[in-house]
């Protein structure tokens, strides 16, 4: 699953259309060709066959940290960053593994708004933002080898690939009742001096 188009704004200025078609394009795409592949997957089970299913997802470092100017983009590949943990889990019990993708690669959508980070080096040095760098990855979670992996996002840029951590819920303070609002000023200070920076925003 890799269809994805572009309708940056900032939020002030994005309109209905720009977000329904970003939407339409990424998540429901997303849905579309996922839903049918496993229903297939799924058939072949109730009949008997070996099933050995893979789904690749394709978020993006915009949907793990957000991106300023991409609100739209950044929830639609965020929203598919979650989509493929709940297929993870639905799937198992078919022999489907679902995992997705957080590339950082010069195509027609990155190299004008990264132009000169991504350009490819005049002196023939490694390529570090060509696409293909992204492939043996692609193949690797198609293929058997991979059958114990499922429900992760991968990020990959040039010749590093590594691990996103998820949303992570912290022990907290629990009170054992009902707070009152003026309670939570203590309590929030205390919460944000033991919590661990999220990542960046990109563009801040």
């Amino acid at each position: 699953n890799n269809a994805g188009i572009c309708r940056d704004r900032m939020f002030f200025s994005l309109s209905e259309q720009d977000w329904d078609d970003v939407m339409r394009v990424h998540l429901k795409g997303h849905f579309c060709i996922s839903s049918h592949a496993c229903n297939h997957w799924r058939q072949q089970a109730k009949e008997g066959k070996t099933v050995s299913g893979r789904i690749i997802n394709t978020s993006s470092g915009a949907g793990l940290q957000g991106a300023v100017g991409q609100s739209n983009y950044s929830a639609a590949k965020g929203g598919i960053a979650s989509l493929t943990l709940v297929q993870a889990a639905e799937l198992r019990r078919y022999n489907i593994t679902a995992n997705a993708l957080a590339p950082s690669a010069r195509t027609g959508m990155t190299e004008n708004v990264f132009a000169d980070m991504m350009k490819k080096p005049a002196d023939g040095s490694f390529d570090r933002y060509d696409a293909a760098n992204v492939a043996p990855l692609v193949v690797w979670l198609g293929s058997e080898a991979s059958a114990h992996v499922t429900g992760r996002v991968f990020e990959v840029e040039g010749g590093r690939i590594a691990i996103c951590d998820g949303w992570r819920s912290t022990t907290g303070v629990d009170k054992q009742a009902r707070w009152e609002p003026a309670e939570i000023t203590q309590a929030m200070a205390e919460l944000l001096a033991k919590e661990v920076p999220a990542q960046k925003v990109f563009g801040t």
